[in-house]
């Protein structure tokens, strides 16, 4: 009987022990299985920032210089008026002053610095979301990390040979910021 009862205590024992096992082994496998997902969050944000930033950047670009020309053009006219002609935009331009406020020398409305506060919010974006990903990862990295190195969860990583995982480190080549030249 006694042998009995020691035979069923070593059974419930090994069952625990291997519930306990799965339950460890699992959870690490989950904690991997975050990392990755955090690695590939990375990967879609700069992605989404050299795609987005870039494609701004030329708009920004093309609008700016096509701004530039159009002011060169109402410049260099100007320079070609007469005396006489100048003197009467000047008597025009008198006689509405509440007007003029809005339509400065009849310029166009300039839409470049609208762009480029687009461009501003869009940097911001894409570098606020990159930076969500990069805490993401790390913060998965932490979890797995802590699991690894305490015990008993230690015994269940030394078995399957998980190791400790390196937290988030820019490639040089990869991971480069977007160079924005206006």
């Amino acid at each position: 009987m006694p042998y009995m009862l020691l035979l069923i205590a070593l059974i419930v024992l090994l069952i625990a022990f291997i519930i306990w096992y799965i339950s460890v082994s699992n959870r690490l496998n989950r904690a991997i299985i975050k990392i990755d997902e955090a690695n590939s969050g990375i990967d879609v944000a700069l992605t989404k920032r050299y795609d987005v930033l870039t494609k701004m950047m030329n708009v920004v670009k093309d609008y700016a210089r096509h701004e530039k020309e159009i002011l060169f053009e109402i410049v260099k006219l100007r320079n070609n008026m007469s005396i006489e002609e100048k003197s009467e935009a000047n008597d025009k331009m008198n006689h509405n002053l509440d007007q003029i406020k809005l339509l400065a020398e009849n310029y166009p409305e300039l839409r470049s610095s609208e762009n480029y506060k687009t461009l501003q919010q869009a940097i911001s974006d894409v570098e606020e979301h990159l930076q969500a990903a990069r805490r993401m990862y790390n913060s998965n990295v932490s979890i797995l990390n802590q699991s690894i190195v305490t015990f008993p969860d230690k015994i269940v990583a030394g078995m399957k040979r998980i190791t400790k995982r390196d937290f988030f480190e820019a490639e040089e080549s990869k991971r480069q910021d977007v160079d924005i030249d206006l």
